[in-house]
């Protein structure tokens, strides 16, 4: 029997051979999948531009209105870009970890990385008398570019699934949360990290991965799954030279400022480990609860449960009868951080979702997940609302409940992924029909690689 090329979702997957219904039904057993123009990457690019559309439409209360307050949280469609391009002196054009902050303004909190993103589109934007907006708007298109970096690398990273893709494209976390901050382009990096590793690059993988750690801090986090992925399979030389690629590139865009600004490159930082408990932490829930954690040891108790739960991982992927796929142990570092992390922003979702979609790709689920990021993302700007307004704005214990929503969901969606990993005859990726490779065919050097430590799963390597 011949393969399809690509996997074809409304066959693979019940979610969606049921919604093709209206549309004739699921693919036939004889039907031609093998797509030339129109193949699944012109597709999905065209769904990844239309959601960043919504996106922008969403956010249009705010832009027509110069993002004033409380409109910004009663229309949910605040943004971080737009107030920080004065707040942080864009507006001036300091360029941040070199130039002092003026009066009036603070030093970037951002990583160099997203720093250099944000002076470029400084650089770009025009000055026509409304530069807030223009800045908006031009940090809005070098998103949407990394965007569709980021899911056309989901889609390439296994090739024979590219439709997965169209979950990424389509969430409703990138349609609500693509244009509140810069997340968007360590999660293009860290899409083309992936990639590179599934096609076997470990050096440039460790490039891109080393770019997206001096975008945002999470990225570093997959070098420990990884690490532990590569000890089991014996295949330790490719991770030394993804270790040795990523140290480099990540000295090389932050190096030259901490020579010429330590306290300025240091601020993202400083603010990290003195930012107390925050917006959609677990944290927060407690002291609403009247049983919150000491705001001088919640870095300590955080870290610990974190660590604590990195642990638990590590078991997970000496313990599984079959080697856990790269995708679903990155996948569970990246929650395991966010659940236990001191603040969750609406567009922390962007993180996980690539991951998400690699680890399950199963709509059910990935909705189900969704629906509980959905309801945070609209009481999260309801109850801001409340200060900016008293007399209207979702209340502390609705706003609490609305956090346990969303850390319920995404702890749903951990126990399917690690019950993929225990039981790989519900992993999709692994009983979508190739025979010939169940392993990890995201996983570059990992795939079809014997067992080296832990439990024995096959005796002799495939080339």
């Amino acid at each position: 029997m011949n393969e399809p090329t690509v996997t074809a979702p409304t066959r693979s997957d019940s979610v969606i051979a049921d919604s093709s219904e209206v549309i004739g039904g699921p693919l036939g057993v004889h039907a031609y999948s093998n797509w030339r123009f129109w193949g699944p990457l012109p597709i999905i690019v065209l769904f990844t531009i239309g959601a960043f559309a919504l996106n922008l439409i969403s956010k249009l209360p705010c832009s027509l209105t110069n993002w004033a307050d409380p409109g910004r949280y009663t229309h949910a469609c605040y943004t971080d870009i737009a107030p920080l391009y004065s707040l942080r002196g864009f507006a001036d054009n300091v360029f941040p970890y070199v130039s002092d902050p003026l009066p009036g303004t603070e030093q970037l909190e951002y990583p160099v990385g997203t720093g250099l993103f944000m002076v470029v589109a400084n650089w770009i934007t025009p000055s026509s008398g409304n530069e807030t907006v223009w800045f908006y708007y031009v940090n809005a298109i070098m998103l949407l570019i990394c965007l569709i970096v980021a899911v056309v690398a989901t889609a390439m990273t296994v090739k024979r699934r590219k439709w997965d893709a169209a979950m990424f494209a389509l969430a409703p976390g990138v349609i609500l949360t693509a244009t509140i901050n810069w997340d968007l382009f360590a999660v293009a990096l860290t899409s083309v990290f992936m990639l590179l590793w599934a096609r076997r690059y470990p050096a440039w993988a460790g490039v891109a991965l080393g770019l997206a750690a001096a975008a945002k801090f999470y990225p570093l986090l997959l070098l420990g799954p990884l690490l532990l992925l590569c000890i089991r399979a014996g295949r330790l030389s490719a991770f030394g030279r993804l270790l040795a690629t990523t140290v480099i590139a990540w000295a090389v865009v932050n190096v030259p400022f901490m020579f010429i600004n330590f306290e300025g490159w240091a601020r993202f930082y400083t603010f990290s480990s003195e930012r107390g408990e925050d917006f959609g932490s677990i944290w927060l829930v407690l002291t609403t609860m009247n049983a919150g954690v000491p705001a001088d040891v919640v870095n300590i108790v955080a870290t610990g449960l974190f660590a604590l739960l990195c642990v638990g991982i590590a078991g997970i992927i000496f313990t599984s009868a079959q080697r856990a796929r790269i995708a679903q142990v990155a996948f569970l570092v990246i929650a395991a951080f966010l659940l236990t992390n001191k603040v969750y922003s609406p567009q922390y979702v962007l993180w996980l979702i690539p991951l998400a979609v690699m680890a399950r790709p199963r709509w059910r689920d990935f909705l189900i997940w969704q629906a509980g990021e959905v309801i945070y993302y609209f009481a999260i700007w309801w109850y801001l609302a409340g200060f900016a307004d008293g007399s209207k704005g979702l209340p502390a214990g609705w706003y609490a409940a609305a956090i346990v929503v969303h850390l319920a969901a995404t702890i749903y969606f951990v126990v399917m992924v690690i019950r993929d990993i225990y039981q790989p005859q519900h992993d999709p990726v692994r009983t979508d029909g190739w025979e010939q490779d169940r392993d990890d065919p995201g996983g570059g050097v990992l795939d079809l690689a014997p067992d080296r430590v832990g439990p024995v799963t096959r005796s002799v390597q495939h080339n």
